[in-house]
C-alpha cells in the first residue's frame, strides 16, 4: 500500500514525464496532464484494482479506467509506463510517425492499457456506462472509472449518459472531472457559463464528490467515499478541483497551456521544479 507522500514523489515523477514527452515532440496538451496527474497517480498507484501482466480490453475481473478527455494522454501514458503496461522508454516515442503513443488514446496499435479510443469529446462517458453495464450484467464485481474534463461537460453527450447511468442504478461506476476551470479557448466561465457543476450532477441524480484534487489525503479519502456508495443505486461523480499547469509556475491557472509545447529552454525551468523520483526515460 503506498502512502500519500509516495504518491506525491510518484505524481511528480508524472509531471516531468509529461514536460518531456510534450516537449520532446513539440506538440500535445500538458495543461489539463499536469492539473489531473495527482489523482490519477492515486487512482492507477493504489485505488484502481488492476494488474498489466493479465489485463485485456474485455476488463473482465479487473477494474477499468476510460480517460473521456482524450487529449490528456502524457498522463496517462506515463502512468501507464509507470505501472508497468509497457516500457518507460517508449514514452520517448510520444506523438512520433507510426508511434503507439499516439496523441489521443488508440486501440489501432494495441497499447497495453488502452480499453476504448478517445478523442471525440463527450463520448468516453457514454463508454464507461456501457462497460458498467456489461459488468452489472455479467455479475462483475469491479468498478469502472472515468476522467471527464470540465471544458468537455460543455458536450450534450455527457449529460445524455448521466441520465443513463442513473436509470440503470450504474453504482459500479466512478466519473472524475478535472475541475481546473479552463479550457482551449479560455475560462469555462468565460466560453460557455457551465455553472455549477455540483449542482447540476446532483440534479442528474448522481451522488456528487468535491476534493481538492492535489491534496494527496484527500484525493484518497474521496475513492475510499466513492467506492463506499457501491450498493446504493447510484453512480458517484467526484470533482475534483485543481489548478490548470499545476507543478510548475509559469504554467499554473492559465488556458495558455491548454495544447502547447514548451520550448527547450522553458522544458528546462519546468523539470527544474520538479524532483525526479523514479528516473526519466
Amino acid at each position: 500500500m503506498a502512502t500519500s507522500q509516495e504518491l506525491v514523489r510518484i505524481a511528480s515523477q508524472v509531471r516531468r514525464d509529461i514536460v518531456r514527452m510534450v516537449a520532446g515532440a513539440a506538440s500535445g496538451h500538458p495543461g489539463g496532464s499536469m492539473s489531473s496527474a495527482d489523482f490519477l497517480t492515486a487512482l492507477y498507484c493504489e485505488v484502481m484494482q488492476h494488474d498489466p501482466a493479465t489485463w485485456k480490453r474485455d476488463g473482465k475481473g479487473q477494474d477499468v479506467f476510460i480517460l473521456s478527455a482524450g487529449h490528456l494522454t502524457p498522463v496517462y501514458y506515463s502512468l501507464l509506463a509507470r505501472t508497468g503496461y509497457f516500457p518507460v522508454a517508449e514514452l520517448a516515442s510520444f506523438r512520433r510517425f507510426g508511434t503507439r503513443l499516439q496523441g489521443h488514446p488508440s486501440v489501432e496499435k494495441g497499447l497495453p492499457g488502452i480499453t476504448q479510443a478517445s478523442g471525440s469529446l463527450g463520448q468516453g462517458l457514454s463508454a464507461a456506462a456501457g462497460i458498467a453495464l456489461g459488468k452489472k450484467l455479467d455479475s462483475d464485481p469491479q468498478t469502472v472509472y472515468v476522467m471527464c474534463g470540465d471544458g468537455e461537460s460543455e458536450e450534450g453527450q455527457i449529460w445524455e449518459a448521466g441520465m443513463f447511468a442513473v436509470h440503470h442504478r450504474l453504482d459500479n461506476l466512478i466519473a472524475m472531472t478535472d475541475w481546473n476551470g479552463q479550457q482551449i479557448d479560455g475560462p469555462v466561465a468565460n466560453v460557455s457559463g457551465i455553472g455549477d457543476l455540483h449542482a447540476k450532477w446532483e440534479a442528474f441524480g448522481w451522488k456528487v464528490i468535491v476534493a481538492d484534487g492535489h491534496d494527496m489525503d484527500a484525493i484518497l479519502q474521496a475513492f475510499a467515499d466513492a467506492k463506499a456508495c457501491r450498493g446504493g443505486g447510484l453512480p458517484v461523480m467526484i470533482l475534483f478541483r485543481t489548478d490548470m499547469g499545476h507543478g510548475v509556475d509559469f504554467m499554473a491557472g492559465t488556458h495558455k497551456w491548454h495544447g502547447k509545447a514548451p520550448s527547450a529552454e522553458q522544458c528546462a525551468e519546468a523539470l527544474a521544479q520538479l524532483e525526479e523520483t523514479l528516473g526519466d526515460f
